[in-house]
Formats: structure tokens, C-alpha cells, sequence
């Protein structure tokens, strides 16, 4: 949600500070659905993870199942997870694990759209493009169905906008209208003196002088009949009605102060942008954001030892161990267990559901180039609080994690089970473009539910 200045005096034109969001409670309790989380952070991690690897361990498969990675045994009894996450290892009593998930989509594009909406695409092609054909992130549907009110966004996400070349569908409102959309920024959590430029007023524009709407009025008029007849901008006028409350919102901007954390805190996430990412993450669940995205990477990876994406199989693919090694793992451990202890110190995980979830998992038998390629046909997730059972594992891959052995669970029903656990009944509908009406989600699963 970039604002300039012609954007801020647009925004005037649907009423300087109408938040019509209605009240989030009176929709829930209207699906007769108990709502267990009151905010949800998804935690996407593209690329890909090697649910092998992480997670799903088969100490007794061959050794080109198992992987060069050792194993260490978690605080589950039975659960043993790799050796590179010792600091989760802690904590998998506290999680429930997903180990049955399974698709058909092998390409990032057509994975991650499917990840990120819970609605398949049309074909499994690394060219699906976003179109407003395609279904909307999960957060724009929450916004949509059950929205927070007062000046806090339902939706945020960042830092990134993820792409495989062409960008990855299903990030933004789509058909549901920019009114819709996410708070979405770029800048880095983890740079110094972050502050976000969506929500500080051009120099010399004062809160004061945005109030006189009388002599804005004809700057306003002049970007109507763009706003009436733009079929792009339509939901604009609420959309920048929202964004100008937020800009003068001192709720909005302390939630996004990151410098008001102690650097003890700072540093027990991880000096990274993923780290810095997840620290804000908790800051928006206190200011009572609905759903959040952190994106652990702009791109897929497989090319750096220091950045990116879990795609590891990339231009030299001997080197997959090499990067989970030095910087997936070391980086998830210190996080995701930060991210689990700060919620639960703060008494914020029993009404905040924490997923942890790529597009796809990674084959479970080594390639002939020392590394593991696209495999969606079983993979893991992790859900900790917001109403899901503790050390609970839910489905089972076969003794090469290959396939589901039991209970598989498609993304659509990891959808459904978010959005039950919101209190939205996930056989809702939602109307399209051509006003056919679609249900947002698949059937929730009920087994993980506490």
C-alpha cells in the first residue's frame, strides 16, 4: 500500500477517516463457528523445504533417503528432527505437525499460488501469471468475511513480493477489490532505523492541512472520473480511505516501531530480515492484525550460501547441504522457537495460529547431483497455537516419505482449518468477477483441533 502525495489527497474523496470495516465478532459468531485464534501469522517459506531433511525423518530408510543430515530426537517421543535444529527439537511438544500434505503441482508458480489461496490453479505451468481470474490470498478473504475494525489493518504482508519470473498469483485481493488487499511494504525490518514511508506524511503535509477537506476538494475532483470509469481502480476510494487512516493512526505506527523493542529481544529473533520479520510479526498480533504473511525470501534460492529461497537444487546443485547447512537451518532455529517462546511468554499463542509451510516439500530420494528435487506429493507443515492441539501429528508419509500413508490433507483443507479456526465457516462464498460464487476453502481438519 504505497502512498504519494496525489494518492493521500485521492483518498479524501471516500471520506477522510470512514474505516467501514463492520465488527469482526458479530461475523464470526454469525457462522456459528467458536472462534479459537484471533490472528493468524503465515510463515511461507518458498522454495520448497526438505521435509525429509527437517521433519519428517526416516532413520531407518536408505542412506539416500536419510541424507547426509543427521538426526536428534525432539521433545516428542518418536519424533526425531535434524540435527541442525536443536532449538526446535525443544519445542516439537508444543507443535502440531502436518505430514501428509500433498498436491500435484511441481512448479514454484503454479505451488505457491495454491499454497498462498488454498485453490488449485488452472495447470501446473511455471508461466501462470496473477490474473484477476484467480482466487485471492487467504488474508484478503478474512478481510472480506470478517474483518477487524478501527484503524488496524486485517491484512499485512511483506517484505517481499515472491516471483519465479513472473510474479507468483495469489499475494493480493484479486477479484475481491483493492479495497481488499494487504498492507504491503518492501523495506527491511532488519535495516537500521526501519520505518515503513506508506505511513509518514510528505514533507510539509501536516495531519491538520489533510483535514480540510474543502480545499482539497479540487485536487479530488480531478482524479474522479479516473476512479469512476478505471475499471483497475475500482475499490480504490475505500482503499486509500483506509490507507490515509492509517497513516494518522498513532496505533499503526507504534506497532511498526521496531526500535522501540530492546535489543536483547532483537537479538533472540536473529539479526536477519526473517528474524526482523517474524519480531514485527508479534508487534502486529499485539496491535491485533487478523492475518499476517512474512515471505522467508523474495526468490526461490538455490543460488547463495547466505540468501534466498529453499529451491536448493540450484546452478550448482552439489551445494544444497552446503546452504541449509550454513543458512536455512541456522536461521529457522533460531526464529521459529523465538517466534513460539516470545507468543507464549506474552500469553498471545493460545489465540495466535503460527503456520510454518512451503509451496512443496523436496524428493525424498537423493538425485544423481547430490541434491532433492520438487516433490509436492508429501510434505510437512507446522501449527502451533490459536486453538491446535499440542505435540500432536496429524497423517503419516510411507517409510521413504514419498506418499501419504494415511489421512492426506490438500491444501485446501489447511485453508479451511485456518479459516475455522478464525471463526469463518470455511463453506463460505465469495463471488467472482462474473458473480459466480466460489467457497473460500476445502474441509477444515478437525483431528488437529485441541
Amino acid at each position: 500500500m504505497h502512498l504519494d502525495r496525489r494518492q493521500i489527497l485521492r483518498a479524501g474523496a471516500a471520506g477522510m477517516f470512514g474505516l467501514s470495516a463492520g465488527n469482526a465478532w458479530a461475523a464470526e459468531q454469525k457462522s456459528g463457528i467458536r472462534p479459537r485464534a484471533k490472528s493468524v501469522i503465515f510463515l511461507f517459506q518458498w522454495g520448497g523445504p526438505s521435509h525429509v531433511d527437517m521433519f519428517d525423518r526416516k532413520p531407518n530408510a536408505p542412506a539416500d533417503v536419510r541424507g547426509p543430515l543427521g538426526a536428534t530426537q525432539s521433545s516428542l517421543p518418536g519424533s526425531p528432527v535434524c540435527e541442525l535444529l536443536p532449538e526446535m527439537a525443544k519445542r516439537m511438544h508444543q507443535v502440531t505437525q502436518i505430514r501428509s500434505l500433498t498436491h500435484t503441482m511441481k512448479n514454484h508458480n503454479s505451488a505457491g499460488y495454491y499454497a498462498l489461496t488454498g485453490h488449485a490453479p488452472p495447470r501446473d505451468d511455471q508461466r501462470l501469471r496473477d490474473s484477476i481470474e484467480l482466487f485471492p490470498a487467504y488474508g484478503s478473504v478474512v478481510d472480506h468475511l470478517a474483518p477487524g475494525s478501527g484503524d488496524i489493518p486485517s491484512f499485512v504482508s511483506y517484505p517481499h513480493v515472491i516471483r519465479d519470473g513472473s510474479i507468483t498469483p495469489g499475494q493480493h485481493a484479486s477479484f475481491l477489490g483493492k479495497r481488499h488487499d494487504p498492507l504491503f511494504f518492501r523495506e527491511d525490518p532488519n535495516q537500521a532505523g526501519f520505518r515503513l514511508p506508506e505511513l509518514s506524511l510528505p514533507a510539509g503535509l501536516t495531519v491538520d492541512r489533510l483535514s480540510r477537506r474543502r480545499e482539497l476538494q479540487q485536487l479530488i475532483d480531478q482524479q474522479t472520473r479516473l476512479l469512476e470509469y478505471a475499471e483497475p481502480a475500482q475499490g480504490f476510494d475505500e482503499y486509500y480511505s483506509r490507507a490515509l487512516t492509517m497513516l494518522t493512526s498513532d496505533r499503526v505506527r507504534k506497532a511498526f516501531d521496531l526500535s522501540a523493542e530492546p535489543d536483547a529481544v532483537r537479538e533472540r529473533y536473529g539479526r536477519t530480515s526473517y528474524g526482523q520479520s517474524c519480531l514485527l510479526a508479534r508487534r502486529l498480533v499485539e496491535a491485533e492484525v487478523k492475518f499476517i504473511n512474512v515471505y522467508f525470501s523474495d526468490t526461490i534460492g538455490g543460488r547463495k550460501i547466505d540468501s534466498g529461497g529453499w529451491d536448493t537444487h540450484g546452478f550448482d546443485d552439489t551445494r544444497m547441504f552446503e546452504i541449509v547447512d550454513k543458512y536455512h537451518l541456522p536461521v529457522t532455529d533460531q526464529t521459529l522457537p523465538t517466534l513460539l517462546d516470545d507468543l507464549r511468554e506474552r500469553g498471545l499463542l493460545e489465540t495466535t495460529l503460527v503456520v510454518w509451510v512451503g509451496e512443496f516439500g523436496r524428493t525424498p530420494k537423493i538425485n544423481k547431483n547430490a541434491s532433492r528435487d520438487h516433490w509436492p506429493q508429501c510434505y510437512t507443515a507446522l501449527l502451533a497455537g490459536g486453538g491446535v492441539k499440542e505435540g500432536y501429528i496429524h497423517g503419516a508419509s510411507d517409510a521413504h516419505a514419498m506418499y501419504p500413508d494415511e489421512h492426506p490433507v490438500k491444501p485446501d483443507d489447511l485453508a479451511a482449518t485456518m479459516h475455522y479456526l478464525l471463526g469463518i465457516d470455511p463453506a463460505s462464498e465469495i463471488v467472482d468477477r462474473n458473480n459466480r460464487p466460489l467457497v473460500i476453502a476445502g474441509k477444515p481438519i478437525l483431528e488437529v483441533i485441541a
